[in-house]
């Protein structure tokens, strides 16, 4: 039985193509973002329906938002409006 290949090591072959690499890194930002905004939200406790009430959106919106199948950027509002349903912070930097 042949070995099927893992996901990371498919991740690392891709990365040795130039032009994927650099969309990798370009898209990474908006990823970070959404992987946080999962992280916040489950630690909370709450579900994708309680946050949607919340921010007086649908369920489906914040699936959108929050899917990592999709290169779907929120805008600053929309993320300000995240973080005060979950009575938390939103805090932008830029590292130099």
């Amino acid at each position: 039985m042949k070995n099927r290949p893992t996901f990371a090591s498919f991740k690392n072959k891709a990365l040795q193509n130039q032009e994927v690499k650099e969309e990798y890194e370009r898209l990474a930002p908006i990823f970070e973002i959404k992987k946080q905004l999962i992280k916040a939200r489950l630690e909370k406790g709450l579900t994708q329906e309680e946050i949607a009430q919340k921010m007086g959106t649908s369920k489906s919106n914040i699936s959108r938002l929050e899917s990592l199948n999709n290169t779907y950027t929120p805008n600053l509002m929309t993320l300000i409006n995240y973080a005060n349903a979950l009575n938390t912070k939103l805090h932008i930097n830029l590292e130099i």
